[in-house]
């Protein structure tokens, strides 16, 4: 069994390490050039018509009562996506890899903003209604619908159902029991029952309730975690330029201790900086674009764009926040102090009132919203599977109950398991990516030529049979040829 248990280990290790990293840096450079880089080219015109539309009214459409706003289902992506990952996951890159990883996450995150925009985009081309009239959409979907590869998409659901139990109840319940433990000492198996409390009076509700949840404490705790990041930064302002410059230096010339030679350095620094800025945003899993598929939107790409600010949100500006932190304290060298503990100890030498209990909430907070968010998307893979309610029902059981399990820190060899089955969950999403690439440029075409900067005019009821089903499998050539015809108008 030991044996074993190594096995997966050591599998997870080289899944989650160059193999993926060169399968999702390839992938999201392939559909930078299919798209003609339109995610760049149009940066501010995507962060205008999403961030910038936050506190505008939604217009109120019949699907509102099955359905999600845009900002509810980035808030619920948001919610599967910030997590301990920001907090520890950015600070163990550096510890391991150097300041230099911070530049290769920040490469990562701007090829990921593409490779989101996508997932997203075909995700709700091709969603259906399902028979309680909610939307359902994701990889499985444009497998399927898009290449009629059934198969593949129940694979794709399989290895996702068993991941999310692992990263999503494990090791996020256990990421919030220890913080709570932390901040009053109350014993984890009292956590473990309120934690699963709060999940059920959540989860029941659906999507509909999820959403709400995450518009609210999603915000709210992005917010409260980038103010305090500010106010550091303010108290380390001096060392914050030469902090950037080196950064960018350590990237091609690192200083960390962490390899024999100079070569094996750099390759460590790489990998670092690549894998978080790939796990910090999902941007490849093709868990997010289920919480999309969700939503009510005029047009695919609209809501696509959700995704790339997504990505910037997550990587760029959260985890870039943590690391200055990090690395402006100067105790990233410290060989005393563990990876895991190195942000709240950064955050307690500028506050030292307050500084770790920063820290120890934010985890608490960033750690519950991704539990419940990722329960839903097991749901969404199991329900792609079957649709017995019975099946459903149990998976839900198990979600909870391994939630409490996580709690008390037990489990860990699933957590290994989970790691290698997210990996491979990459694998069939990517070959949906690049697979129809063509159908992403057709929807971008359609996107630039009838709704870009003309409102909202389409229908909210966007589904895969009554809006791209011919376009997809070419049913009715006339129409798939007047997409085809299409000249990209990137102004």
């Amino acid at each position: 069994m030991k044996t074993f248990i190594e096995l997966v280990g050591s599998l997870s290790d080289f899944l989650w390490g160059i193999p993926m990293i060169i399968v999702m840096l390839l992938g999201g450079s392939f559909l930078i050039y299919k798209t003609r880089a339109w995610v760049f080219k149009n940066f501010g015109y995507i962060f205008k018509n999403t961030f910038g539309r936050l506190f505008e009214k939604s217009e109120a459409t019949e699907a509102d009562e099955k359905s999600i706003s845009p900002v509810q289902a980035v808030s619920t992506a948001l919610a599967g996506t910030i997590g301990a990952g920001n907090i520890v996951g950015v600070a163990t890159a550096i510890k391991l890899g150097g300041p230099g990883a911070i530049f290769w996450l920040w490469v990562a995150a701007l090829v990921n903003m593409t490779t989101k925009f996508a997932e997203i985009t075909l995700a709700v081309a091709t969603r259906e209604k399902d028979e309680n009239g909610e939307f359902s959409g994701g990889p499985m979907y444009y497998l399927e619908n898009g290449l009629n590869m059934r198969w593949l998409a129940i694979l794709f659901s399989v290895f996702g159902a068993i991941a999310i139990l692992g990263t999503g109840s494990l090791v996020q319940s256990n990421a919030m029991a220890n913080s709570i433990h932390t901040l009053t000492g109350l014993d984890l198996r009292i956590i473990g029952i309120a934690i699963m409390i709060l999940m059920i009076v959540i989860i029941i509700g659906g999507i509909k309730r999820i959403g709400a949840f995450a518009e609210k404490i999603v915000p709210l705790m992005s917010v409260l975690y980038l103010g305090a990041t500010v106010v550091i930064l303010v108290i380390y302002r001096k060392e914050l330029l030469p902090t950037l410059g080196y950064i960018v230096k350590d990237a091609f010339q690192p200083t960390a201790a962490v390899g024999g030679f100079a070569g094996a350095t750099v390759l460590i620094t790489i990998r670092h900086g690549l894998a978080r800025g790939i796990f910090s945003n999902e941007a490849g899993l093709g868990s997010a674009p289920m919480a999309h598929a969700a939503a009510h939107t005029d047009h695919p790409v609209r809501q696509g764009m959700w995704g790339a600010v997504e990505v910037f949100v997550s990587s760029v500006l959260i985890c870039t926040m943590t690391a200055l932190v990090v690395i402006c304290s100067g105790l990233w060298t410290d060989a005393n102090i563990d990876a895991n503990k190195l942000t709240a100890a950064a955050f307690e030498k500028a506050l030292p009132v307050g500084g770790e209990m920063l820290v120890s909430i934010g985890l608490m907070f960033f750690a519950f919203t991704t539990l419940v968010s990722w329960y839903y998307y097991g749901d969404k893979c199991i329900s792609y599977i079957t649709k017995s309610k019975a099946v459903r029902s149990i998976y839900r059981l198990v979600y909870i109950i391994f939630s409490v399990v996580g709690s008390l820190g037990g489990l860990k060899f699933v957590w290994s398991i989970s790691d290698v089955a997210n990996a491979l969950m990459v694998i069939p999403n990517f070959i949906g990516l690049i697979l129809l690439s063509k159908q992403l440029v057709w929807l971008v075409r359609d996107f630039n030529k009838h709704y870009k900067g003309k409102g909202k005019l389409g229908n909210y009821d966007w589904t895969f049979d009554n809006h791209w089903g011919a376009v997809f499998n070419r049913r009715k050539v006339k129409e798939t040829q007047v997409y085809e015809s299409y000249d990209y108008d990137d102004n």
